[in-house]
């Protein structure tokens, strides 16, 4: 019989996770990687990944943890960040928002003109 244990929920975003915590993700995977399949052996290099990443609105949470290796989770974490961009870009879009963009002396957006001689003066 075993006892209840009441699920681990870190207190800030950056909190680290309890090594106590790493072992029950572990053991609740049953020692699999969660995005290559792959049993995670003895020397393996492996991390505890957020399966909704924070950045993506995830809970810093037991139950949103996962075990899984250093590659996998490497492009793990950029397909998330790529994904957090691309949401961003969506909403800024959509509630017009346009990003700053920088004027090239002498081109068409420019207040100001280039002469053949290089001096740049104002059109």
């Amino acid at each position: 019989m075993t006892r209840k244990v009441d699920e681990w929920i870190g207190k800030t975003p950056d909190t680290a996770i309890p090594p106590r915590v790493r072992l029950r993700v572990f053991d609740r995977h049953k020692g699999i990687c969660a995005l290559s399949g792959r049993k995670i052996q003895p020397g393996d290099k492996w991390q505890v990944d957020h399966i909704t990443a924070l950045v993506n609105g995830g809970e810093h949470r037991e139950s949103n943890l996962q075990p899984v290796l250093d590659a996998a989770h490497k492009a793990k974490t950029a397909q998330d960040v790529a994904l957090k961009a691309k949401v961003d870009r969506v909403r800024k879009k959509h509630l017009g928002i346009e990003p700053k963009r920088a004027t090239i002396a002498g081109g068409k957006a420019s207040r100001w003109k280039r002469k053949i001689d290089g001096t740049v003066v104002p059109r």
